[in-house]
């Protein structure tokens, strides 16, 4: 188990490399300019001239990559931001918590919605509550989710007046921003986990089970959903990992001071050492849910920990017959 962890973390450094290298060439060929974004339009060119080689953009571009690389190894250093000269790291450190808690609020939607109504469905097949379910689902998945923000506010804070349209300063402001994240993924969570349960239900030992006299629930809850569970947890990563990607529109739409936040304005002033700093964070963020999600698929699916049990042992095989022949060969000598 501990060699398929190493492995995960291992994924993480090409993974992150390659994410920043993709931003960091999309900012090299943006039409922006973050020294006018800084000193503004009316500014001579001994003024724009000194700024441009005071943020060294005239240097080649994989000399600015490899250095930023390197000051990220060797100080985790992301830089100094284009506009307030601030070190970004600290400026994300403040707001990545409550980008991490939406997230996590909008998959803890996402989950305790969308698996229990498909195993609901899937057991009540072709029934009126099977048939409401399917459609609703096709609802939500076509709706983006920020019109989905929008509705909300429009209905409950500016028509009904219940909850506040912006902010997080209660837990009334986190009702909104946390279902328009949650609700629209919990479309896939329930069609896969309905399908999932379809194929487990209609297994021999599903019948088996029945037979020997035990309830439906028995049935349920003791043999089908830990099977059933197996595919709905790998597309819960991959809903997981859309959910953070989604939280940046999110927050500019319920205007959070989260890590969306700060990347949307950094996007506006051309910002490109927080814009780096940001994403890194993000797919930092992204990395870990997924290893999170590899290790929850790996206790349940025991055949991962045979796996890598079994690799292990003939590891341990080879090494100790490795060892015999080393001293078969010493006594021949």
């Amino acid at each position: 188990m501990i060699w398929f962890v190493l492995k995960r973390i291992l994924l993480f450094v090409p993974v992150t490399l390659g994410v920043l290298f993709i931003v960091f060439t999309i900012n090299n060929f943006t039409p922006s300019d973050p020294v006018y974004s800084i000193l503004g339009l009316n500014i001579s060119q001994e003024q724009y001239d000194a700024k441009y080689e005071e943020l060294r953009l005239g240097d080649p571009f994989f000399t600015r990559f490899f250095n930023y690389i390197l000051g990220i190894v060797t100080r985790f250093d992301l830089g100094d931001s284009f506009s307030n000269k601030r070190p970004v790291a600290p400026q994300i450190v403040e707001r990545l918590p409550t980008t991490l808690r939406l997230g996590l609020t909008g998959l803890s939607i996402t989950v305790i919605i969308g698996i229990p109504i498909g195993i609901i469905s899937a057991v009540r097949q072709y029934s009126i509550l099977d048939n409401s379910v399917t459609s609703v689902s096709l609802f939500l998945a076509s709706m983006p989710n920020f019109w989905l923000g929008l509705m909300l506010i429009l209905i409950f804070s500016l028509r009904l007046k219940w909850l506040p349209a912006t902010g997080i300063m209660t837990w009334r402001h986190w009702i909104l921003p946390s279902l328009t994240l949650g609700l629209g993924p919990v479309a896939t969570v329930v069609r896969m986990t309905r399908s999932s349960m379809l194929d487990v239900i209609r297994q021999d030992y599903i019948r088996s089970a029945n037979a020997k006299g035990l309830t439906e629930m028995e049935t349920i809850w003791s043999h089908a959903i830990r099977n059933a569970l197996i595919p709905v947890i790998t597309a819960v990563g991959f809903m997981a990992s859309m959910i953070m990607g989604g939280a940046v529109v999110i927050e500019a739409v319920f205007a959070i001071p989260g890590v969306g936040g700060l990347l949307m304005s950094a996007i506006s002033n051309a910002d490109y050492p927080l814009i780096m700093g940001s994403v890194f964070f993000v797919s930092v963020s992204v990395c870990i849910i997924n290893l999170l999600v590899d290790l929850i698929y790996a206790a349940i699916d025991p055949r991962i920990k045979a796996q890598y049990q079994a690799r292990k042992k003939r590891v341990r095989k080879t090494a100790m017959t490795g060892g015999l022949i080393r001293i078969w060969l010493n006594t021949l000598k």
